[in-house]
């Protein structure tokens, strides 16, 4: 039976109702492609973060300072920054399967290569370099995203995808501490050694999974029925019909002359630096308030992001089925700023501090699930890899930025506490950017 590419049939040859069969086809699509995307993100995850608990080790073993911490853990997102663009506009070109292929493979390598380090420049090198390689791995996911679901639904799938995130920090951050405890010695190598060479060589095993299970687009999937491709490819078309802004100029050049995408990247700039904040230095956070043991604080710090799991999962819920963006990111960063600045006022207090960091995860995972719907909708298909792209670039500089100087103003307790609280005092200006360049009307998805 022809579908029209209009509308979705009311009825099918099966005599299922439309809702029945959009429902089907799009769960079908998630339980193919949302599994493999969240585990090869929990690996660049762990692969990012796991500095922030190896740190507890090496840095009295290598004798860095936190300003060359803070310094080479920044340094990962220059390199990003630099390849993030033409990354993601080769991603567009060549596909999302050769693309993932060559991130993958070369971030496993070099995350292994971290085990290698003994001088601060040494750690400078790697870091930038795993940047470089990673480039264009978020955002590819995200425009990806973007090829199979319909914006009504991108909340949701963004904030199952974004499970990736809380699910290796409740995870990982535990495994890392467990690793690095029971493998100290072993073999004459130290246990963050270990960390780096058990948590690294994964990720380019897997892209090579990824190369031969994903499909790049609805049109090129073997595993859709002739039905399922065509409605699928229809939503996605009806669905740009109904984008508010269009553009005389040629794609990246409509991106630079648009001022809405740099605001977008200011908001991603402090979300992002956020996630740094809470990825480099919550477990140092827990440490100084009085836990010794660096199992429990792999333990402890797990926990913050479990709650930030639930929070966001519903959240993502509600602004999809209420088709309201704005306000749903713009208020879980605000309450995420606030845990921030407060947490230096609690830092010799175990529970509280678990506490604010937990309100802290749970407004950034919230705000990152909602947020990445917006771009997608606004952005034109023509415009959306260069966008995308664009926005995650000024965001991987926030948050290099912000992880530098966190590092710089670690010398004393005081000082770390004025970076919180500066820090959440421009996160908060930053959800009220959001709400000041996007309109409702500027990203209003398709209906139903």
């Amino acid at each position: 039976m022809a579908l029209s590419i209009d509308s979705p049939p009311a009825t099918l040859d099966t005599g299922a109702t439309a809702d029945a069969f959009e429902r089907a086809v799009y769960r079908k699509v998630a339980l193919r492609i949302l599994p493999l995307l969240v585990f090869g993100y929990i690996l660049n995850y762990l692969d990012r973060i796991n500095i922030g608990i190896a740190q507890i080790q090496f840095k009295s073993d290598l004798g860095f300072s936190d300003a060359a911490y803070g310094f080479g853990a920044g340094l990962l997102f220059v390199g990003y920054v630099v390849f993030e663009i033409p990354s993601n506009l080769m991603l567009d070109r060549i596909g999302v399967r050769k693309t993932f292929l060559r991130i993958m493979v070369a971030w496993g390598i070099l995350s292994t290569m971290t085990m290698f380090v003994r001088t601060p420049m040494q750690f400078y090198l790697v870091r930038f370099l795993i940047g470089v390689a990673e480039a264009g791995f978020t955002p590819g996911i995200f425009l990806y995203l973007s090829y199979w679901f319909p914006a009504r639904r991108r909340a949701r799938m963004t904030s199952i995808f974004y499970l990736s995130i809380p699910l290796a920090a409740t995870l990982g951050t535990p495994l890392s501490g467990w690793i690095m405890h029971a493998f100290q010695g072993q073999l004459g190598l130290h246990g963050w050694q270990w960390l780096f060479l058990l948590e690294g060589m994964p990720s380019a095993v897997f892209g090579v999974v990824l190369f031969f299970v994903l499909s790049d687009r609805p049109d090129t999937a073997p595993w859709l029925a002739s039905a399922e491709r065509a409605f699928i490819l229809a939503d996605l078309d009806r669905d740009e019909s109904h984008k508010t802004r269009r553009s005389k100029h040629a794609p990246f050049r409509a991106i630079l002359s648009d001022p809405r995408v740099f605001c977008a990247g200011f908001t991603f700039a402090c979300s992002f630096s956020l996630g740094n904040t809470l990825a480099f230095w919550a477990p140092m956070v827990i440490r100084n308030s009085g836990v010794a043991q660096v199992v429990n604080v792999g333990v402890l710090a797990g926990i913050p992001a479990f709650i930030g799991t639930i929070v966001m999962l519903l959240v993502g819920r509600h602004s999809d089925r209420t088709l309201e963006r704005r306000w749903h990111a713009a208020i879980a960063l605000v309450c995420a700023a606030a845990a921030l600045a407060m947490l230096p006022l609690f830092h010799s207090n175990t529970v509280v501090a678990i506490v604010l960091l937990a309100v802290a995860s749970a407004g950034h995972y919230s705000c990152l699930s909602v947020f990445w719907s917006i771009p997608p909708t606004y952005l034109t298909r023509e415009t959306a890899a260069g966008g995308i792209a664009v926005i995650n670039v000024i965001g991987s500089l926030g948050g290099a930025l912000s992880t530098a100087a966190l590092g710089w103003m670690s010398h004393g307790a005081a000082g770390f506490g004025s970076g919180l609280a500066v820090l959440g005092a421009i996160i908060g200006c930053g959800a009220v950017v959001l709400l000041v360049a996007f309109p409702a009307r500027t990203i209003r998805s398709a209906p139903a």
